[in-house]
């Protein structure tokens, strides 16, 4: 008689290389992925008054106080730009930056009991929150297209869109990609030193300061600016702005640099997350 041989669906086995990401198992736990994603948009204001509309009014809030304390107090600069619009567009695109890079810094510490009950691709966590992240700015950038489309339409504005704002699909792309990279990397390095937790929040209120969000890049001295433009996020968001109005600073150099910076923190963001990931249980 012929042996029987079991016969599985699915076998998990261990990841052979530091760098290997298995698209095709992430593609099949897709259901999963899209869960998340609603998990993240639903209890991100699960029992408020306004629920969804908090999406609008934190921009809006945020560019108010910014217009108030960096235009009317402090009277910083904003290129000729009108100060709702130049503190909208650095709020827009940073606030994704900022949301991929929090939230995926928490990937082991907030899903922990998940991983230890249960096996999926532990990348479709971190995944997800890139994805609801984007959802949430596109909510965001339709607001800020309502702001541009006023001063646009009002003449006296000094509002010129250019053909560059086709490159818009790869800002988003290039900041939800080294926000995802630096999440990921954190992430993996608070499995065992949690101090990294009570830093992020410190560190990544630095680097906005560190990043032409409330002011232009124009105003700061020629023989620094240098320094600013070692941020890749700093290229991408005056490229941002400039597509839109025609003020702030463009250069495909720079953007090159942001995307070579950006693919080096992926690989060796995922090195480490695929070497933590098979431990981090028994650290965590």
């Amino acid at each position: 008689m012929a042996e029987n041989k079991d016969v599985w669906d699915i076998e998990i086995v261990p990841a052979t290389g530091l760098f290997e990401i298995d698209w095709r198992e992430l593609w099949q736990y897709r259901d999963l992925i899209l869960l998340f994603v609603k998990r993240d948009l639903t209890a991100t204001y699960k029992q408020t008054i306004l629920g969804p509309i908090w999406f609008f009014i934190q921009p809006i809030l945020t560019t108010a106080m910014y217009v108030i304390i960096f235009g009317n107090i402090a009277n910083i600069s904003t290129d000729g730009m009108p100060k709702i619009l130049f503190y909208l567009s650095g709020i827009t695109i940073w606030n994704y930056f900022q949301e991929c890079l929090i939230k995926t810094s928490e990937t082991f510490i907030s899903n922990q009991g998940l991983f230890g009950k249960v096996y999926f691709p532990r990348l479709a966590a971190p995944i997800s929150i890139v994805i609801s992240g984007l959802l949430k700015f596109l909510i965001q950038f339709a607001l800020f297209l309502l702001v541009w489309l006023y001063f646009l339409l009002r003449l006296e504005s000094a509002i010129h869109p250019n053909w560059t704002i086709t490159f818009l699909p790869c800002y988003i792309l290039l900041m939800s990609g080294f926000g995802f990279s630096c999440g990921i990397f954190i992430s993996s390095l608070t499995t065992k030193y949690r101090d990294l937790r009570f830093l992020i929040q410190f560190g990544i209120q630095l680097l906005m300061y560190a990043t032409p969000v409330v002011y232009p890049l124009n105003i700061v001295p020629e023989k620094y600016q240098w320094i600013m433009l070692l941020n890749p996020v700093t290229s991408i968001i005056e490229a941002f702005r400039y597509s839109f109005t025609g003020q702030g600073v463009f250069s495909i150099n720079y953007l090159i640099y942001s995307a070579l910076i950006t693919i080096f923190s992926l690989l060796f963001s995922i090195m480490i997350f695929n070497k933590v990931e098979k431990n981090f249980i028994d650290t965590v």
